[in-house]
């Protein structure tokens, strides 16, 4: 499952990536195109920073700002989908899963 969480967050990444690098270069395609370069690969590197955690505990909060960046990144998407920008609901989707996802593991963590 990790390795694929890893895969999967990295894709995510690609992927907006690849998107931010059309949004229009404009005062608000940039402004939303900084925001979501940040949150949306952060998504991937904090996943894989909280698989080196040290201990379960150090593991739940590094998967707390997992779910924050997925979340923010969400929010950014939505902004691209409501300005009519781009289609781009299959990544909120994505971002949507990989927020349950994150969510369910935490709550298997706390109960341990």
């Amino acid at each position: 499952m990790e390795r694929d969480l890893k895969g999967r967050t990295k894709k995510f990444a690609l992927s907006i990536i690849n998107l931010v690098e059309l949004l229009p270069n404009t005062i608000s395609g940039r402004a939303i195109a900084n925001q979501l370069i940040r949150c949306g690969t952060s998504v991937a590197a904090n996943y894989r920073a909280a698989t080196r955690s040290r201990s379960d505990k150090e593991f739940v909060a590094k998967i707390g700002i997992v779910i924050e960046e997925a979340d923010e990144s969400e929010f950014w998407l939505e902004m691209i989908q409501e300005k009519g920008w781009f289609d781009v609901s299959l990544l909120k989707q994505e971002a949507n899963e990989l927020i349950a996802i994150f969510v369910s593991i935490v709550k298997k963590m706390k109960l341990k």
